[in-house]
């Protein structure tokens, strides 16, 4: 289903009454947890995933000449395997959004250096068969940098924009629509855009473009209108760093007509405990408008408390600021960038990587997962269809180690997550509300979608060894 900007953020679904069993006034009492199936919450569209389509420094130092990335770097077999068992999982879902790092993981350049295009001949090309064969809806379009051309230094790493004069960015808007036509008439297809990523930060050794809040202000109310003209559907979310409290937010905010143009703000709280989402209101200034994270990622190794962490990450800003999407940083990270066990839900090694020291099971133009990242992730990709509608849990107790989201799919099935991020086992019963069996299905930091035994409603008793994440999914 093609994502529409406001109406699937304002869907919800009607209140399922088939196996639903009508509870007394104290049952809230007499669960620790109540999945309240008369309080629908916002639609969550999906989940969305990076991809390093083009070479970066280790450490990310530096923009290299070698065009090493996925799926280019990866032999036949391993990018069908990429595409069915990382990205999509199941014929009928997966990740929706790639994030695609424009100026960065895509930086050829027209010669006038003011069109960003591919840098090798089939680089469009193996994006347009990743997303194709992996059935991700389309690219969230975001600028690490503008192309040189439109700098005020000429390069892709450091500098701002080069002018806020109302023609220059007339035409510097126009250039940007062009970016987008050039990738959907590749077959790349563009259901998100955001104006900059991170606009506050410079000197790094990496592709940037730091804005003043007046140049984000004015850039953005130039440009936003002209991608939208041309891509009516499309979902703008504005700052990429810290949303309606970053880069102009409080001057969009002031101006109906930049506001409008605003379908979300996006934050980056990279590794942050999920409990700042439980205590911190991201929406209380947000003028109506969604909050999510479009980066999660970790600057150091991750370890077996980061995996459930991160499946608390996706559920608080689901549950407690009703975000209707959330992003990891990057599927695959090649072996010999120090950076990849943090920031990636696998490992891909590159044809120029001779050393096997580590990751020895991973051979040339071939990947293996990051369990511990991937395994915090991958149950919400299979069990959370997108435009599944999010439902209310009452809580006698808030609890910052155990948390829990409940939810229902396009087709009407109850399915809840359940965590677990302490070192001890636990115990708890969740009133489903449904009389059916539920089916469960268990991670950890080594195992992945471990089967457990059926369990009959409404009221279920469950046990959560320590550091473990489970699915309960209602079987109709």
């Amino acid at each position: 289903m093609p994502l529409t900007r406001r109406t699937a953020l304002a869907a919800t679904a009607a209140t399922a009454l088939a196996g639903v069993t009508a509870r007394p006034a104290f049952a809230a009492a007499a669960a620790d947890y109540v999945i309240r199936h008369d309080q629908p919450r916002q639609t969550i569209l999906g989940l969305g995933v990076e991809i390093q389509s083009d070479s970066i420094g280790s450490g990310n130092n530096g923009l290299p000449a070698a065009t090493t990335s996925v799926p280019h770097d990866l032999v036949a077999a391993e990018r069908t395997r990429m595409y069915r068992d990382l990205l999509k999982i199941r014929e009928d879902r997966g990740f929706r959004y790639l994030r695609l790092a424009l100026g960065l993981y895509l930086r050829g350049l027209d010669s006038a250096q003011k069109q960003i295009v591919g840098r090798w001949p089939t680089q469009l090309a193996e994006l347009a068969e990743l997303i194709a064969q992996s059935g991700i809806e389309g690219v969230s379009a975001e600028y690490w940098s503008p192309a040189p051309g439109w700098k005020s230094n000429g390069s892709y790493i450091g500098g701002t924009i080069a002018s806020t004069d109302p023609g220059w960015l007339d035409q510097f808007g126009d250039a940007i629509v062009r970016d987008l036509v050039h990738l959907r008439d590749n077959g790349v297809p563009v259901t998100m855009f955001s104006l900059q990523n991170e606009p506050s930060i410079g000197g790094v050794a990496y592709s940037c473009c730091t804005y003043s809040n007046d140049q984000y202000y004015k850039a953005f109310k130039a440009i936003a209108p002209k991608v939208r003209a041309e891509f009516p559907g499309i979902f703008i979310h504005a700052d990429a760093e810290n949303g309606q409290r970053g880069r102009g937010g409080a001057l969009i905010r002031g101006d109906a007509a930049a506001l409008s143009q605003v379908d979300g703000w996006s934050f980056h709280r990279i590794g942050s405990d999920s409990n700042d989402q439980l205590q911190n209101n991201y929406t209380s200034d947000a003028a109506g408008k969604p909050v999510f994270s479009n980066e999660f990622e970790y600057q150091v190794p991750t370890s077996d408390w980061k995996m459930v962490n991160t499946a608390q990450s996706i559920m608080n800003w689901m549950t407690f600021q009703n975000s209707p999407t959330w992003f990891w940083l990057h599927a695959l990270k090649p072996t010999y960038n120090s950076e990849a066990s943090g920031y990636s839900l696998g490992f891909w090694r590159p044809y120029d990587d001779d050393d096997f020291t580590k990751y020895p099971n991973i051979a040339k133009g071939h990947w293996d997962y990051n369990p511990r990242n991937f395994n915090g992730i991958y149950g919400f990709v299979r069990y959370l269809p997108w435009n599944s509608v999010r439902y209310h849990v009452d809580e006698g107790t808030v609890r910052t180690e155990q948390r829990i989201m409940a939810w229902k799919t396009p087709q009407g099935k109850l399915v809840f997550a359940f965590t677990n991020r302490s070192t001890s086992t636990v115990t708890y019963t969740v009133d489903t509300g449904s009389t059916r069996a539920f089916q469960g299905q268990q991670f950890t930091p080594t195992a992945r979608n471990t089967n457990l035994t059926d369990k009959a409603g409404p009221v279920l008793s469950l046990t959560l060894p320590p550091t473990s994440v489970q699915f309960w999914i209602e079987r109709l």
